[in-house]
């Protein structure tokens, strides 16, 4: 969600409407401090509580532009997992492309994480953690 909220801040012009696939808004969390990615400013904060937005489930399936959104971003994914691969293989990125497959948390048990795991995502089950 915040990574959408930084695309959206840097579209030059300002969307006049947005539609998210999803259940979430997407102001969803804006503003709220974390340890990991951007803090929007109090005027970013307001641009995108400006722009009128509707979360729509499944929005993939009901409208063309959330599901060519949905490939572009896929596309980039794809690729992206497999240029982080080449740094650090023991991860297997370029199969798994970021998805918490059995394989891939052992290496974050045995390797821990990098620079390019998302540490606002459950990267262990609860139970793995404690063998940090």
């Amino acid at each position: 969600m915040k990574g959408m909220q930084e695309c959206i801040l840097k579209l030059n012009p300002t969307p006049e409407f947005i539609i998210v696939d999803g259940n979430r808004s997407l102001n969803a969390k804006l503003g709220l401090k974390n340890t990991s990615g951007k803090q929007f400013s109090t005027t970013e904060i307001a641009l995108l509580k400006s722009i009128p937005n509707q979360s729509i489930i499944k929005g993939d399936s009901k409208y063309m532009s959330i599901a060519a959104a949905s490939v572009l971003a896929k596309t980039y994914r794809d690729e992206y997992m497999n240029l982080i691969h080449e740094e650090f293989p023991m991860y297997n990125w370029k199969q798994n492309k970021g998805y918490p497959t059995k394989e891939h948390r052992e290496a974050i048990l045995k390797y821990g994480v990098t620079k390019y795991h998302r540490m606002t995502f459950r990267l262990l089950p609860e139970k793995d953690l404690f063998d940090l």
